[in-house]
Formats: C-alpha cells, structure tokens, sequence
C-alpha cells in the first residue's frame, strides 16, 4: 500500500504532453520564493491598472488551477476528472466581498450550485465560505460577544437566513454541503450557526459539514465536545478536516495584539493533531462524516488503513478524500483507482476576482516544505516516462 502513490502514469493519465510541461513550468516558478513574491505584485499591479494580462494569466495558472470562469465553463474539467471517477466541488472562490450585493450574489451562485450540482452524478458536494454571506467583522463581533447595534442586528438576520436557506435547500436535494473555515478571531460565530445548521438538517445523516483547521490546537477538543452534544440532541456531524490555510495571518496577529497564538507549534505537532482528528471520526464514524482535506501522504495512508481496520467499506459515503484542483493528482487519481471516494475542490470565476485565490495557492506551496518539491519529482518521473 505504502507505493500506491507513486503510480505517476495513473496520477497524470489526463494530461496532454503540453499540459504536464506546463504543471512543470508553474511548479519550478512556484519553489522559487522570492520569484512568487515578484510575480504576486507584479500581477496585482498589472491587474489594478487595467494591462492586458488575463489572457496570460489564463493560459498558465489560472487554468491549471481553476476550472473556468463559471460553473458551465468547468463542465469539460469535471467530466474529464470523473471519467477517472474523480468527482468535483465546484468552489465559486471570488473572496474579501463586503457588502450586501456581494453576498447576495454568493448566496445566489450557490443556491445555483446547488441545483447544478444535483443533476451531475460527478459533484456530490456543493461549498461556500461564511464570509461569502457577512462580514468579517460582523462574525468577529460576534465571536468576542460584543453587543451588535440594530442595524447590526438586521445584518446577522440576514447572513442568518443565508445560511439557513441553502442548507434547507441542500437537504431537499440530498446534496452535502461544505462550509469553510476561515481565521480564528472571527470562526467562533460560524462554528456556532453551522452547528444550529447541523443541529435543524442532519437529522438523519450528515449534509451539513463544517471545516476544522488542525494548526489550531484546540480544534480536536472542540470536536469531542461537539460529538457529546452531537449524540444528546439527535444530530450527525459532517467534518472536513484540514491542516490550515492562515497560519502566518493567525501567528502575526496574535503576536501584534498580545494573545497566545491559536497554532500549534510547528508541523509535526499539527500533522499529530490532524492524525488525531481523523482517528476519532473514523473510530465514530457511526455518527461522524469525514472529508479528509490533505495533500499529505501519510495521512491518506492512515485513513486508508483506519477504514480497512474499522471495516468500513472503500466507497462508503461517509468517507471522502479531497485535494485541491492542479495539486496532488498522485494523491487523488491513485485512490480513486483503488476505489476510494475522492474529490477535488474545483475553484472558479473571473479571473481578476478568483486573483486571491490563486496567489494564496502560490504562496502555500512556496511556504510548505516539501510540497512543491514533491510535485516536480512526480512530474520529472512522468515525463522521463514517457520519453522512454
């Protein structure tokens, strides 16, 4: 089991020649730090000043990181994948919104999501983040149990009903639903409406699924304690467990303004407490579903090694892999061909909106060791491969 991922003629099957040369290009850009840093400003400048660049943009990383520009542009990408029986989650990733005809639009794509998603066997999940339907400081208000003003008031109503009317029309559909999680300061006021989310609409099986970020160190004990209120009030969890998307932003504000800082305190410790959470989701996997967001190798062969232990079947609903879009392919297209439910997160939109998205990508694989590396090794291996 332990050279499963290794396969790199089943990780890059739907790869053209030309496609792999550009994965290739990007990655070799990517491990170069003080490259990312250059092109990052470069592009947000070229961007901000109206320069005829999207089309480039498009061509290289956008297209090897997205999907399209809408959810129609990403039917080729998701049909592609699925004939490996790759499924999609389509991510409409246009971020740092903050007004109301912003959210709105958020709600609405995903409301429109959602009946997409039920006619295509290829999209089991559909997704959002909360800061797609309020504020930041609106959730951080929140978060520190600060009084809201009227207006305020209104405004939580409304993020409120948001959340309340996709989830709704996620269970009518059967369709499960991920929320993402986002930085600390404002994540308790999320946490707390999914969990009302879970407590209305998993009542038989989980559709609603919250996201733990394992750098914090306090995300396994939350999920305990969730689990016991889970099983006294007659509800399922649904969990996607990540390792984290902010540790930088979360270590510098906790440094700025005085408090401990919420992450653990390096790699090994966070890739311990991701381990962990996934031990105890597959040890109650009677009552907690599991999306296992990891580019990690080790912790894919655990949760492999969990369900064979625990008898639970490959292709058991409750048990999903995920990875992200243009990362990882050994990781996903080798466990679907061993049967494994895997999806990947399919991001989308403009392309000048979805710009965060994909500098975020750039900067995370610049930042965590190994990973860009990895991902050169494989794609060296392949094309050698195929030379021969």
């Amino acid at each position: 089991m332990k050279s499963l991922f290794n396969n790199t003629e089943i990780a890059f099957a739907l790869k053209k020649d030309s496609e792999l040369e550009r994965a290739y290009f990007l990655f070799k850009m990517i491990a170069n730090e003080p490259l990312v840093r250059i092109g990052t400003a470069m592009t947000n400048f070229a961007l901000k000043a109206h320069l005829p660049v999207e089309g480039l943009i498009r061509a290289t990383v956008f297209d090897h990181f997205c999907g399209g520009i809408s959810e129609d542009d990403c039917l080729t990408v998701i049909d592609k994948m699925y004939v490996k029986k790759v499924c999609s989650v389509l991510d409409y990733s246009v971020e740092g919104k903050e007004d109301e005809a912003q959210f709105n639009t958020a709600y609405n794509m995903t409301i429109k999501l959602l009946d997409f998603v039920k006619e295509k066997e290829a999209i089991p999940f559909a997704v959002f983040k909360p800061t797609g339907f309020g504020r930041i400081g609106l959730y951080e208000k929140i978060t520190n149990k600060e009084k809201l003003s009227h207006l305020e008031q209104q405004e939580w109503g409304r993020v409120v009903r948001r959340y309340d009317q996709v989830c709704a029309l996620a269970k009518e559909k059967d369709v499960k639903l991920l929320i993402d999680a986002e930085e600390s300061w404002m994540q308790n006021a999320a946490d707390d409406l999914i969990t009302q989310m879970m407590r209305k609409y998993n009542t038989e099986k989980a559709i609603v699924y919250n996201t733990l970020q394992m750098y914090r160190h306090d995300r396994l004990e939350y999920l305990k304690k969730l689990h016991k209120t889970a099983i006294e009030d007659g509800f399922y969890i649904g969990m996607k467990l990540v390792r984290g998307a902010y540790m930088e932003k979360e270590n510098e504000r906790a440094q700025e303004k005085g408090y401990p800082t919420p992450i653990c305190e390096n790699k090994i410790t966070t890739d311990a407490n991701f381990d962990a959470g996934v031990r105890y989701m597959i040890a109650n996997h009677d009552r907690l579903s599991l999306f296992a967001g990891t580019h990690n190798e080790e912790s894919s062969y655990l949760v492999m090694k969990l369900m064979l232990e625990n008898n639970i079947a490959r292709n058991d609903d409750s048990v999903w892999f995920g990875q992200l879009y243009g990362m990882s392919d050994h990781i996903s297209y080798n466990l679907s061909n061993a049967g494994y439910n895997v999806a990947k997160y399919l991001p989308f939109g403009p392309v000048k909106d979805v710009m965060p998205y994909l500098i975020r990508r750039a900067e995370e694989n610049t930042s965590v060791a190994g990973q860009t590396t990895r991902e050169l090794n494989l794609l060296k291996t392949e094309r050698k491969r195929r030379k021969l």
